[in-house]
């Protein structure tokens, strides 16, 4: 009953904020919230949107397989930030694009631009099904089991409080929920932080005394080239990561775009750049902090120690109540807070970009209300979809599903743009589509080969390599002669 509270409750902010922001919305309200976002909002807002429920589960876990190197990928990110602010969004205002890919179409021509938003869509379909399966997948463990209720039913009901609260003011009406979200999440951290730190008996300068001493709070590798956490591989794939997943991703890209200047997005986006370090950190943190925890002599939580890293979080607070813990329902409460606050507010803006890319870019009718409205809706139930396929098929690390479905969808795009803003070559347009499909399946190839004759298996870095490939293809059916503008 408390967890059905905090729910309900949740939503109807969420839907009091929808209806103050989406009266008198049209097209240009959902697509660009008419250029008129506060730069800080927006800033705010994106820490939220961009950390996801899959960080707040995955990452405290991943202390027990990998320490705190994954701070690595975050140094990485914060340059991503700076080329992406100073690189790409110069570009986008300059062209005063809805959606980015319509550039493809200008810089290289209409197949290439209908080939980067088809994959677009897959890759911001799959990904962004991998994060919300994590909420649908806590509040199965925690509510529905015991109620009766199938896990289709949940992602229904999820999937459509989703819909009820974007399908008007959509990006408009996200830069003010995913500010909510955002203060949400990190309301509900700090809680839980500060409540395991009470059931540790322990001030807050003792607990920072106890991550920095402890084993696990290892940062950086520099000293094993073959491991999947060595320092370089990680933090130039945390550049490129950012690079695509934030400058070439539409859902990302959108939001920024809504700042009434490009000097605004530049201060938005630096902004939130950094923040993800500290905020990571903290995240780690936790992590730490529970390790230390669960195997204090006197702990009344006991858990195996084959635990996944995923499970680290969600068993931890399932076990508080199965040892008959009095801080259950308080710790229950901030988790479930923070798991819909980062859940919601990725889905909800993923969810408008697809409707965007598909009106925009695919049929190219973004005046067509109607459609944009039918669209939303299509894209809702194809997110069901996913999120089912997704759970009957994965076996691995949640993050680590989402950056290798990155790596291999989210690479054309990498190599579609790199070759448009740092060649003056005009590619083989026809060829384009079969280039971008190639890339990433000689990627699997390359992955499969290496592990059977040097046992060594490609990290993040197979992002890197599946841009060069479709960089390469392209290259070498192009034009030799400076490129003439493609009009859409």
């Amino acid at each position: 009953m408390v967890i059905l509270l905090v729910v309900l409750a949740y939503f109807g902010i969420l839907l009091g904020i929808s209806h103050l922001t989406s009266r008198k919305a049209n097209n240009d309200t959902f697509y660009r919230a008419n250029r008129r976002s506060p730069w800080y909002m927006v800033a705010f807002g994106m820490i939220g949107a961009s950390i996801s429920g899959v960080t707040f589960v995955s990452v405290p876990g991943m202390v027990l397989t990998s320490q705190m190197t994954y701070l690595q990928v975050c140094l990485g990110f914060i340059v991503g930030y700076v080329v992406v602010a100073f690189l790409l969004l110069p570009l986008y205002y300059k062209l005063s694009l809805t959606s980015i890919y319509a550039y493809l179409g200008q810089r290289l021509g209409r197949r290439s631009y209908q080939t980067g938003a088809w994959f677009f869509l897959l890759s911001k379909m799959s990904g962004s099904a991998v994060k919300f399966y994590v909420v649908c997948m806590i509040l199965q463990q925690f509510v529905f089991d015991s109620m009766g209720i199938p896990f289709v039913v949940n992602i229904v009901g999820m999937v459509l409080l989703v819909w009820l609260y974007t399908r008007r003011g959509g990006i408009a009406t996200l830069v003010f929920t995913d500010s909510f979200q955002t203060l949400c999440l990190f309301t509900a951290l700090i809680l839980i932080i500060l409540q395991v730190i009470s059931m540790m008996h322990l001030s807050v300068s003792e607990a920072v005394d106890v991550v920095k001493g402890s084993e696990l709070s290892r940062i950086f590798v520099f000293d094993d080239w073959k491991s999947p956490y060595n320092f370089w591989k990680q933090f130039l794939s945390g550049i490129f990561i950012v690079v695509v997943m934030t400058g070439l991703d539409q859902d990302m890209m959108q939001k920024n775009l809504t700042c009434k200047t490009l000097r605004d997005a530049q201060k938005d986006m630096c902004s939130y750049g950094i923040a993800f370090l500290p905020a990571n950190l903290l995240f780690l943190s936790l992590g730490v902090l529970l390790v230390t925890l669960i195997h204090q002599p006197t702990s009344l939580i006991h858990l195996s120690s084959s635990i996944s890293p995923d499970s680290l979080l969600p068993s931890f607070v399932q076990s508080t109540l199965s040892s008959g813990g009095s801080n259950f329902y308080m710790l229950l409460t901030f988790f479930l807070l923070g798991i819909l606050a980062a859940s919601f507010s990725s889905a909800d803006s993923a969810l408008t970009s697809l409707t965007t890319c598909y009106c925009v870019d695919i049929r190219q009718q973004p005046q067509d209300e109607q459609l944009r409205k039918r669209t939303h809706l299509v894209m809702c139930l194809a997110f069901m979809l996913f999120i089912l396929l997704f759970r009957s098929v994965n076996s691995t690390s949640l993050i680590d599903a989402i950056y290798i479905l990155v790596s291999y969808t989210y690479g054309p795009l990498l190599g579609l743009f790199a070759f448009g803003l740092f060649t003056k070559r005009q590619p083989n347009d026809r060829l384009t589509p079969y280039i971008c499909i190639a890339s990433p399946l000689l990627c699997y190839a390359l992955d499969t080969l290496s592990q059977h004759l040097w046992g060594y298996r490609f990290g993040y870095e197979l992002l890197i390599f599946n841009g060069l490939f479709t960089f390469l293809g392209l290259w070498s059916g192009a034009a030799s002669t400076a490129h003439k503008k493609v009009y859409l």
